[in-house]
């Protein structure tokens, strides 16, 4: 299919601020805790004896902190504009990843503590690097072909994956697990930090898609306290809470599940790297769809992939190939969610108020995706496996594909809503 002129100009206008997206969430705090903790499992516990359950601890912690400030990092990214609020987050988060390295080496009662206090420093103030913020952005550059770009924009978690599990394990073998927080940190200040600061910015009123403005040029859209009173945002809100509960204790405990089914560190690595594509082909393919085809129809089929994922991790043997399957199905559902996140809290509430809408449901996504590794990683240390939890995400993953077809179709207008006092002052930023 052919894009028109209004569909190709939307890229022509937005490509720079996307690439500068991209890598800002690629470099930021969404994908690269998550790419990493894993892999700290074998060197923490050859160090300070700690349990599995310990040891992935700081990710639920960073996570429920994260999630439970970002409906706030998207209500200031509403007020005072993406590019203030990403920009600064991704410095602090690159400043406070880096300061993990900094963990005492002596065995003490207080060290654990002290490497979770670094973790809860992390949470404090890296969300507005996330999606949280970017994504705000991008759907205000693009409507046409607003799927498309969304998925290109998260493929930033799926070059993330690719990139940062080798580069982790790299960093520890040859520098030990404290250095490798030092050498990721330098992704978000050396990488993602300059090209945001030159590249991104976010559009001036005329440059907005016609769609998601009135008549008078304010964006349109529901308040926070109205998508609240709506059905369909809860529908989306547990859909979210129950696929992050499946999927984030699979992904975090994955290197640690397979060591256990007899492959090694660089094994685990590239399957997480397989993983990586899956997210990039997820994010890209259902962007596409999204473009064409109702939400509700794109969302189940993709959404239950990884119950296959989950059935073939079952056992106690594993060959590299069928792991390898495993994560891709796994991967492409997680670049198909996160995709669904940001695009059906544009098109179901609108823009005018996106940012605390979408704070509110990333909520669930982070805080369940924190919660579910150290449920995975209790079961193991209790049972000494992880099958059992893996037959409870099989059905979870069902059940939270089938919520999203009982959403109905998109509003087919959205109320105007009065601009912000300070509207001619972010005007004035965005040239």
């Amino acid at each position: 299919m052919v894009a028109t002129t209004e569909q190709r100009g939307e890229f022509a206008l937005g490509w720079k601020v996307l690439l500068a997206s991209v890598l800002g969430v690629a470099c930021g705090a969404s994908p690269i805790p998550f790419n990493v903790i894993g892999f700290t499992v074998e060197p923490l516990i050859a160090e300070f004896g700690w349990t599995r359950t310990q040891i992935v601890m700081p990710i639920t912690i960073f996570g429920i902190i994260a999630s439970l400030l970002a409906p706030l990092f998207g209500s200031l990214a509403d007020k005072y504009g993406v590019r203030k609020v990403a920009l600064y987050s991704t410095l602090a988060f690159g400043l406070s990843f880096g300061l993990i390295s900094l963990t005492p080496t002596a065995q003490v009662t207080s060290t654990l503590y002290i490497y979770y206090a670094l973790w809860v420093l992390v949470g404090l103030v890296g969300i507005g690097s996330t999606p949280v913020s970017w994504s705000r952005a991008i759907n205000l550059w693009f409507y046409k072909r607003r799927g498309l770009a969304l998925g290109i924009l998260l493929m930033g978690t799926s070059l993330a994956a690719i990139v940062v599990p080798k580069l982790a394990v790299w960093g520890i073998e040859n520098y030990g697990w404290r250095s490798m927080f030092a050498i990721i940190a330098f992704l978000p200040l050396a990488v993602a930090l300059p090209l945001g600061y030159f590249l991104f910015r976010e559009p001036r009123p005329d440059e907005r898609p016609k769609a998601i403005n009135s008549a008078s040029g304010n964006l349109t859209g529901v308040t926070l306290g109205v998508a609240l009173k709506d059905y369909r945002f809860w529908l989306i809100w547990l859909s979210i809470a129950t696929i992050a509960g499946a999927f984030g204790g699979a992904f975090i405990n994955l290197p640690a599940m397979l060591s256990d089914r007899g492959l090694d560190a660089q094994s685990a690595a590239s399957v997480m790297g397989v993983l990586g594509i899956g997210i990039f082909a997820g994010r890209i393919i259902t962007g596409m769809l999204l473009d064409r085809f109702w939400a509700g129809f794109v969302a189940f089929p993709l959404l239950c992939l990884p119950a296959i994922s989950c059935y073939l991790w079952l056992g106690d043997s594993i060959e590299f190939p069928v792991a390898a399957t495993a994560g891709f199905l796994l991967g492409f559902a997680a670049g198909a969610e996160s995709d669904l996140i940001a695009y059906l809290t544009g098109r179901y509430f609108g823009m005018a108020h996106y940012g605390k809408i979408y704070g509110m449901l990333y909520m669930p996504f982070g805080f369940f995706s924190a919660l579910s590794p150290i449920i995975y990683a209790n079961v193991r240390d209790t049972t000494g496996s992880y099958d059992p939890i893996l037959s409870v995400a099989i059905f979870a993953f069902f059940i939270g594909g089938g919520l999203l077809m009982l959403l109905g179709r998109y509003p087919e207008s959205l109320p105007e809503v009065e601009p912000p006092a300070d509207k001619g002052k972010l005007a004035m930023e965005a040239r």
